[in-house]
């Protein structure tokens, strides 16, 4: 069992049941104080009835007083029938002098709560309106800020993770790449000193140049893997001279069965690319097309040039890949060979989007052939 990945998932998953629970406490609190608030309005109400109903000479009863003067916080309007405001109480006392905003106060107080309607008998009725208290309305906006601050958290918390994912991803890359360029180091030297041994020894001047040609293409690899561990150099660079380059060193290592065809504009494209980068790029996808091809089948690589970018086409003849691992591909470690490391296509993808600053994708794919797209920026 990965116990990182169970961790952070039990953190996940505690923070959303602690942060639901919450919201949910929060809201049972709200809905109490809400209905103890609607029945201190309809007590006070009765009181309010009360008053109007005693004759002038006759005595308050003092509760009645009390429950009147109890309401200190819990903003109430009182409206006649003919929906004029004859009263109101626990409003702001700069603005109940402008009647335009006492109206607004009012038909909030209409959307919130239904009136409360006050008998004062001989047919006269009068409306009481009334909104939920200052201290309910911040309750209640509460628990949606306490929500939106968890998934605020859990965002901040998932984006520092997937952040140092990134950067072990790309320290490894670096430590990775610089130990096998160092590594290769020692046994070129040596081959080269050999190599000049063979030369005096009058050795067939065709062996001395295929194994000079596997030398070079040694150095190449160690330049190519020394620069995956540094930051690389772009340069402009024709795109078409680069890709026919790659394209003639790959046909002669091919199996005969396997055809390539380019498709170039008519004008040169210059484009920022680092050279030896680039060539490895268009040997893993023409590699991994052959094998997709089982070595018989024809490899296009189509250019178009836009105003802003460039799109490069490479489209083969192979069994095709399935939907749900187009992304797959590109991940370190994914390979469908029996005998594959699956770092191929990591490597394509870190080259074009990390160094390039490009886009590498699978743009179609059937059980006739698949086409991956790149897309660099002019």
């Amino acid at each position: 069992m990965n116990w990182s990945k169970f961790l952070k998932y039990l953190f996940f998953a505690i923070a959303i049941i602690a942060a639901i629970g919450s919201w949910i406490y929060t809201v049972n609190i709200t809905s109490k104080l809400s209905k103890a608030e609607k029945e201190r309005i309809q007590l006070w109400s009765y009181a309010y009835k009360e008053i109007q109903n005693i004759d002038v000479n006759q005595q308050i009863c003092p509760l009645i007083i009390k429950i009147i003067q109890s309401n200190d916080y819990i903003p109430v309007m009182l409206v006649n029938e003919h929906n004029k405001i004859i009263g109101f109480a626990n409003l702001n006392r700069r603005k109940v002098k402008d009647s335009t905003w006492l109206r607004k106060k009012l038909n909030i107080m209409k959307l919130q709560h239904k009136p409360i309607t006050i008998d004062l008998g001989e047919g006269k009725k009068i409306f009481l309106y009334y909104m939920d208290s200052p201290a309910l309305l911040q309750l209640k906006i509460y628990p949606y800020i306490q929500l939106l601050v968890v998934i605020i958290f859990l965002i901040v918390i998932y984006l520092a993770a997937l952040s140092s994912k990134k950067a072990e991803e790309n320290s490894l890359w670096v430590a990775l790449s610089k130990e096998t360029a160092h590594q290769l180091g020692n046994p070129i030297s040596s081959l080269l000193t050999w190599l000049e041994i063979l030369k005096m020894s009058n050795t067939d001047e065709q062996l001395l140049k295929e194994v000079e040609k596997d030398i070079n293409r040694l150095e190449q690899i160690t330049e190519r893997f020394s620069k995956i561990g540094s930051t690389p150099t772009l340069e402009p660079t024709n795109l078409k001279s680069i890709i026919q380059k790659t394209v003639n060193y790959l046909q002669v290592r091919s199996p005969k069965n396997v055809i390539y065809k380019l498709s170039f504009p008519e004008k040169d494209i210059i484009i920022n690319l680092n050279p030896p980068l680039f060539q490895w790029v268009i040997e893993n996808l023409t590699k991994n097309s052959i094998d997709a091809m089982n070595g018989k089948g024809t490899i296009t690589i189509a250019v178009k040039d836009y105003e802003n970018h460039v799109i490069i086409d490479f489209s083969d003849q192979g069994k095709g890949i399935p939907k749900n691992k187009h992304k797959m591909i590109f991940k370190p470690g994914y390979t469908t060979k029996k005998h594959g490391w699956g770092m191929g296509l990591a490597l394509v993808k870190r080259i074009i989007e990390i160094y390039h600053k490009g886009k590498i994708f699978v743009h179609q794919s059937s059980p006739k052939g698949t086409t991956i797209r790149i897309i660099l920026k002019k």
